[in-house]
């Protein structure tokens, strides 16, 4: 009989042979023209330049937190001084992982550019070869780091299953550090490059977006990279992990018959192990032939290992798991626990699909933005903020319904199942949404490169499912989060033995309060954090704009002649001459130090209070600190996203060229300077503060639970 540890590890070495062997195929496919070579190497060295600076800042915070810890819990009945091990070991694995993922995004970039010289469909394969690699990678770390620790553990504090899980804990914080700092700090970098980009090359050059005369427009192409793939994968790890570790914590409670069942410890593990094989099996199902949909091959991928994955859990919970179990004095049974574990899993489609209708192109809420744009950037913002109120509503409606049936079906257990449920296929998901950014390179090089206009156009097509895909991500992204939370808060009651959370008190109310609090103080320093970088990213860009007269005889050219061709001998050769002299690197400094210096108070605010409330206030104290900001968070983290989703495509929208009340509206037009603006508020939002969110609700979750023993 195969053993446990065989299953686990051996499914996370699968993961990673399947990364090592998509990266390889990459590796062989055509860079394309000498120039195509050049910008993605900039774009490759100037992701890698702002990995390392972040890496050396987090090595240090690594060590400091993980000697606390271990000096913490040293002599702890409850706890161990290893738990820094697991909190080293999860801060690796997490760091490893963006690592990887953006690594080979970086590669795939520009071999997508040549594969969309052939057709979509090359373009697509190459695309989402990347996004897989990124996909199973996380997964791949997550398992193998959990199950090793696990393993081990069994050996060394034999069969105490409650110690092992809160040591194993640690794991989950080390996760959750690394991927605030790779969330707050990679959102950071984005978008002051992307708002520098936009209004001083948009608004006042009057250039395209990713023009080579654009001295951020490297800086640019590099944030997507350090903060929608790097940061997303981080996130993700985050989730992942947290929901297998809250699901464990929470099993390792449960009596069966009065006696301890190790299946109920277990059992998430195997999940998330049989989750990396169904998500190989999804990355077979996306496909597309020339002149097809990509959109609907990303959707057969994701729904189809969906599905796959409820029957995987129908088997393995039903044989594992006994028929009826005790949890709280109430009777459950594996049926329910399988029910919870695919409320889940609907829940974060439903969730998904709900950011589509808000954030897609030509959709009613987006359309509506655009229609306001006809009278100027203050409607637009308008527009854009009501947007993202209301798309609170279903979301919300979903999660709620989803944390009452998973209950109803199993308890406590059961929430946290629906938690792992949700995050099951994270491989597959993640590749998805990874797809997205690399997509996005494509196109910005292709640009760059000069290519001709069917190239773009092709990359335009896969950027443009990027942007939905990249939307629904972030929707899956908020409702793991939300569930996740919750799991690793209902392991934190476990562990501190509060039975539930009395709001009539007055220490429970103010902790209601500060937590309520926290998000919206979280964002103000992440938006922030953007405003002054974007500053000095856009006194950067106009100055070289003014100093450098290739530039600025280049730019006279591309106002004479706009989008037409035909250009004179004497005019083609001044714009040649400015290739290659804007000074890309100063701007790629600018974004890696703004966001270097900026991500460190955000991050310090959410491990520090509540260790803070726990060791001042007491344990209920902080149970109401953890519920006010779950739900406060969560409700910001969705207005943020979706708005700043919509914003994006309605500026989209009005570049493709739209037809309102019988007039077309494209490029260039007052309605697409005020869509820039609206797009420049919302940049923030969806990119960083709104996203960081998730992590801010995990983070402090966690953190709780990993001091629960301290404070019980």
């Amino acid at each position: 009989m195969i053993s446990f540890g065989s299953i686990v590890i051996g499914a996370g070495t699968l993961a990673m042979l399947y990364s090592f062997w998509k990266t390889g195929w990459i590796n062989k496919q055509d860079q394309g023209t000498e120039k195509m070579k050049r910008i993605g190497s900039n774009i490759a060295d100037g992701a890698m330049s702002f990995l390392k600076a972040e890496y050396r800042v987090l090595a240090v915070f690594i060590v400091v937190v993980a000697a606390l810890l271990g000096f913490a819990n040293v002599g702890n009945p409850e706890s161990s001084a290893l738990i820094a091990l697991s909190f080293i070991t999860g801060a690796l694995t997490s760091g490893l992982a963006g690592f990887l993922g953006m690594r080979v995004a970086t590669k795939a970039n520009n071999r997508t550019t040549h594969a969309a010289r052939t057709g979509l469909a090359p373009a697509l394969n190459v695309a989402f070869a990347g996004g897989s690699v990124m996909g199973l990678s996380v997964v791949g770390l997550g398992v193998i780091g959990l199950g090793t620790l696990f393993i081990f553990y069994q050996s060394f504090f034999e069969a105490d299953y409650q110690k092992i899980v809160t040591v194993v804990s640690g794991f989950s914080l080390g996760a959750s550090s690394i991927a605030l700092f790779a969330r707050v700090g990679g959102g950071i970098y984005t978008k002051a490059a992307d708002i520098g980009a936009d209004l001083v090359g948009k608004i006042e050059a009057g250039i395209p977006e990713d023009h080579p005369l654009n001295p951020a427009t490297i800086a640019d192409n590099v944030g997507d990279n350090v903060g929608d793939v790097a940061g997303m994968g981080a996130d993700l790890f985050e989730s992942y992990v947290g929901s297998i570790i809250g699901s464990m914590v929470l099993g390792a409670s449960i009596l069966v018959a009065g006696i301890f069942d190790l299946n109920f410890v277990t059992l998430p593990l195997l999940i998330a192990a049989s989750g990396i094989v169904v998500s190989i099996i999804g990355t077979f199902m996306v496909s597309v032939k020339e002149g097809g949909n990509p959109q609907k091959a990303l959707n057969i991928g994701e729904f189809g290992s969906s599905a796959l994955m409820v029957v995987v859990m129908y088997y393995l919970i039903t044989i594992m798991l006994p028929g009826s179990f005790i949890l709280d004095g109430v009777e459950y049974s594996s049926m329910g626990v399988f029910w919870a574990a695919t409320i889940g899993l609907g829940a974060g489609l439903g969730i998904g699909i709900i950011t589509e209708h808000y954030t897609g192109t030509h959709g009613g809420p987006t359309t509506s933005i655009t229609r306001q744009s006809l009278t100027g950037p203050a409607t637009n913002i308008i527009a854009g903020l009501g947007v993202g109120m209301q798309s609170t509503a279903v979301p919300t409606i979903i999660i709620a319904a989803g944390i009452m049936g998973a209950h109803h079906f199993a308890g406590l257990y059961g929430i946290a199942m629906a938690a792992l449920g949700m995050l099951a296929n994270t491989g597959i998901q993640l590749a998805i949404d990874a797809y997205g950014p690399i997509c996005d390179n494509a196109g910005g090089i292709a640009e760059m490169a000069e290519l001709p206009r069917e190239v773009r156009n092709r990359t335009d097509k896969l950027d443009a499912v990027g942007n939905t895909t990249a939307a629904i991500g972030k929707g899956f992204a908020i409702g793991s989060a939300a569930f996740t939370a919750l799991a690793l808060f209902a392991a934190f009651m476990v562990q501190t033995g509060i039975k539930g959370i009395n709001i009539a008190n007055p220490m429970v109310m103010a902790g209601l309060f500060v937590g309520g609090m926290l998000p919206f103080l979280f964002s103000s320093l992440a938006m922030g954090a953007v405003g002054r970088a974007a500053m000095a990213m856009i006194e950067e860009v106009r100055h070289q704009f003014k100093t450098i007269p290739e530039l600025s005889a280049a730019l006279v050219v591309m106002n004479k002649y706009g989008d037409n061709d035909d250009w004179s001998d004497e005019d083609r050769k001044i714009f040649e001459a400015a290739d290659g002299k804007a000074e890309y690197g100063k701007c790629v400094e600018i974004s890696t130090q703004s966001a270097i210096k900026e991500m460190l108070l955000p991050g310090l605010l959410a491990i520090v209070t509540p260790v803070v409330v726990g060791f001042i206030f007491g344990a209920e104290t902080l149970g109401g600190l953890l519920a006010g900001v779950t739900v406060c968070g969560v409700l910001m983290a969705i207005f943020q996203s979706n708005s700043g989703g919509a914003w994006d495509n309605a500026k989209k929208m009005i570049e493709e060229g739209i037809n309102l009340d019988g007039q077309t509206y494209g490029k260039g037009s007052e309605a697409h300077k005020a869509a820039i603006v609206g797009d420049t508020v919302g940049d923030p939002f969806k990119d960083t503060s709104g996203p960081s969110l998730n992590i801010l609700i995990k983070l402090m979750s966690v953190v709780s639970l990993v001091i629960a023993p301290l404070i019980a």
